[in-house]
């Protein structure tokens, strides 16, 4: 089964800084029937302005990971870290037995993310910090994730059975995923639209998901998707 969420139908924040949007349920937006997606409970799609951003506060036992779409972040936590993450990059924060953190737009334009929070599998985990380069073309990476079969790859590290993925589709490119028993997919076009189809049923029906869409994606062994135009996706893998 494939569920669209259509960006017009997302919830919403502004304040004279940020230009929020809910895929789930969040701060004032509250929706029973958004409350995540598997173990996914947060999927935010930020703007922040040009010298803004979140001020220091506190989390804990989340796994919080923000993939930059246009622009760059800049992050400072109380255990010393700092570090600048640029568009089509991941940083990988573990809330774990807590910390304090600021996410700053030092940047001269706004800059546009996706903040998704997975709950953890493992708790009582020391908080950590981590930030990656990931090349943005040649199909689907895996760019974090808990999963046993992603152990050893070069994807930072999650304390959840949960796996982010993102990359680039041409026009007319497609991409087939392999979905295991159990599990589900989120997937977001951060640009561009593609059609998703469910290879094991085909006859099932096209569904097209276009740019800041949610699509969720459950009881299917493998989906193909194809970019009806130049598409940048970002997905993520739980136990649905």
């Amino acid at each position: 089964m494939i569920q669209l969420h259509p960006f017009a139908s997302l919830g919403g924040f502004r304040n004279e800084w940020l230009n929020a949007h809910h895929h789930f349920s969040f701060g004032h937006y509250n929706d029973p029937d958004r409350m995540g997606f598997g173990r996914l409970r947060v999927w935010n799609d930020d703007e922040v302005a040009p010298g803004a951003g979140f001020d220091p506060h506190p989390h804990k036992e989340m796994e919080i990971v923000t993939y930059i779409r246009q622009g760059a972040i800049t992050h400072r936590d109380n255990l010393g870290n700092e570090g600048r993450t640029e568009a089509g990059d991941v940083q990988v924060m573990h809330a774990g037995t807590g910390i304090v953190h600021a996410e700053y737009n030092q940047e001269d334009t706004p800059t546009r993310l996706f903040q998704i929070w997975i709950l953890p599998d493992r708790h009582g985990v020391a908080p950590g910090w981590g930030t990656r380069q990931f090349p943005r073309t040649g199909g689907l990476a895996v760019l974090a994730s808990g999963r046993a079969q992603d152990s050893g790859s070069d994807a930072l590290t999650l304390n959840a059975d949960a796996a982010v993925m993102a990359g680039t589709l041409r026009a007319g490119e497609t991409a087939r995923l392999t979905i295991a028993p159990g599990r589900g997919l989120y997937l977001v076009p951060a640009s561009g639209t593609v059609t998703i189809i469910p290879g094991s049923n085909p006859e099932s029906g096209t569904t097209t998901v276009n740019t800041r869409d949610g699509a969720a994606i459950t009881g299917e062994t493998e989906i193909v998707i194809t970019a009806t135009s130049d598409a940048e996706l970002v997905l993520v893998d739980v136990a649905a």
